[in-house]
């Protein structure tokens, strides 16, 4: 397992979770919620987060459907990715797959008692949360970086 921490983030139509690693890769915390209707501004929130932060990556959630393929939505996250990677090199940036964080994430919250409306401030994050916790996992089990680099170059 590399040691360094890592940054997480959730890609949605209006809000961006991000959350955080500690250096050892044990435990995964959200972060924030960044307004992500507006891209600029939500590229450099991300940017300074990361710079806070001075992550070993950066991992992007990617939604695939539950047969694997993708849709519009994970052309959106590829998308994000990249511009994020533009951004905040030469720090890597990873694709991991994020089917059902959301609806687990969502559901989490219920359980502990969140009500809808105040969860949608922080479902993102719980989101983020749950890809970084499985990205770690994936990367102590494989002893390999989890999903698949972006190339900032096209």
């Amino acid at each position: 397992m590399r040691r360094g921490r890592r940054i997480a983030i959730d890609v949605g139509e209006a809000r961006i979770g991000v959350a955080s690693c500690d250096p050892d890769g044990i435990l995964a915390t959200p972060v924030e919620t960044v307004p992500g209707r507006d891209v600029p501004a939500a590229l450099r929130r991300i940017a300074a987060i990361v710079a806070e932060y001075e992550p070993l990556e950066v991992v992007v959630g990617l939604p695939r459907s539950l047969n694997g393929t993708e849709g519009p939505a994970a052309a959106k996250a590829r998308a994000f990715a990249q511009s994020v990677a533009k951004v905040i090199a030469p720090v890597a940036v990873r694709l991991v797959d994020e089917r059902m964080t959301t609806v687990t994430a969502t559901q989490g919250l219920r359980a502990s008692g969140v009500k809808a409306k105040k969860g949608r401030s922080v479902v993102d994050q719980a989101a983020a949360v749950i890809i970084l916790q499985s990205a770690l996992e994936t990367e102590r089990v494989s002893g390999k970086a989890p999903g698949e680099s972006v190339d900032t170059v096209l």
